[in-house]
């Protein structure tokens, strides 16, 4: 789907198939080493369970204690891309707003569903920071990220919550959040914001992109009308068993620790990027995800010389409010890291 010359379908994973799928992958936003050893046995242990219908009670109450809220307030997702299509469908609304830059699957979904789309362009002279003043107070619907991809900003959760109008749905995606130490700014949880609906992902920190399992956090009577709107069975019982999992004390001590290294790991990568300053590249920041946020003079050809050093990237000219001097880079641990900006020297010395 291309709109104003944005492909608001192309994601990371493009850049990696076919004759990407022997690159170093930084192009991908999952975990690397992931899913771990005992998430992988437990998923293949629930395949003796196949024969009967998906019952998803028990991890949706999990997911529900998790967050400390009742079952009620609980949907389950094959990923958190069906819950944008879902808040598309099932929503009535008359004017929504998309913050960009984004993940672009939200706009997506809502222009498959019929609906005319208002974008608020965040700037990079302001650091991509949320300007509240700048969504239209008659916006029924708004989108936002946090941390945003690709981005990588964390936005205040007052600053976010401050969104919440009557009569308005506020979609907070915080697919990342789990890879932020301590999950600060996380609204996940919260009953207090009118109209507030929070989407968590369990395929970015444990690597289960080709599980499809998310959920969604909001109030009775919308987990109602999404509901309402997705097919008998959603969510497979191997995805059910990961999601029970993934929510664990066990798992979220370790997603803990996993943060805290993506944190380490990533500082790593934005000071060996500071020494191409003199070429022109410069970081996004401060990032506060497991990627930054790049730009890069003659981003496309840079790119294109990675990959034929063995590094995919993601472009960014397909985000919204993103031109063609921008690159998303995830977080790798800092062998990757150092190998990566190795070739990065070499491509802009060549370019030079």
């Amino acid at each position: 789907m291309h709109t104003d010359g944005h492909d608001l379908r192309h994601h990371g994973d493009a850049e990696v198939r076919d004759d990407g799928s022997a690159l170093v992958d930084l192009a991908v936003n999952v975990r690397a080493d992931t899913p771990p050893a005992w998430l992988r046995e437990h998923v293949a242990a629930s395949l003796t369970g196949l024969a009967a219908y998906p019952d998803g009670r028990a991890a949706r109450a999990a997911v529900a204690a998790r967050h400390g809220l009742p079952v009620e307030r609980v949907l389950l997702t094959a990923g958190a891309a069906e819950a944008f299509v879902l808040l598309a469908r099932a929503l009535k609304v008359r004017r929504p707003v998309v913050v960009h830059p984004q993940f672009t699957e939200p706009e997506a979904a809502l222009r498959d569903a019929g609906h005319s789309v208002d974008r608020v362009l965040l700037r990079e002279e302001d650091g991509f920071r949320l300007d509240p003043a700048a969504v239209p107070e008659d916006a029924d619907l708004v989108v936002i990220g946090n941390p945003t991809n690709p981005t990588s900003v964390l936005h205040p959760a007052a600053a976010v919550a401050g969104l919440a109008r009557p009569g308005r749905t506020l979609v907070v995606d915080e697919a990342f959040m789990d890879a932020v130490p301590g999950e600060r700014e996380a609204l996940a949880g919260r009953t207090d914001v009118p109209g507030l609906v929070v989407l968590r992902s369990l395929t970015k920190t444990w690597g289960l992109a080709g599980l499809r399992i998310g959920y969604v956090l909001a109030a009775p009577d919308t987990i109602g009308e999404l509901e309402r709107a997705q097919p008998l069975w959603p969510v497979s019982t191997p995805a059910l068993a990961a999601a029970q999992a993934c929510v664990s004390p066990r798992a979220l001590s370790e997603a803990a620790r996993a943060a805290d290294r993506v944190a380490a790991d990533r500082a790593h990568l934005v000071a060996g990027l500071a020494r191409f300053a003199g070429a022109g590249v410069r970081v996004a920041g401060p990032a506060e995800g497991p990627f930054v946020l790049v730009r890069v003079p003659a981003a496309a050809a840079v790119r294109r010389e990675l990959r034929a050093l063995g590094y995919a990237v993601r472009r960014g000219d397909t985000f919204p409010g993103l031109g063609e001097d921008w690159l998303r880079v995830a977080v790798r641990d800092r062998g990757t890291v150092d190998g990566f900006l190795q070739a990065v020297g070499t491509v802009l010395g060549a370019a030079g």
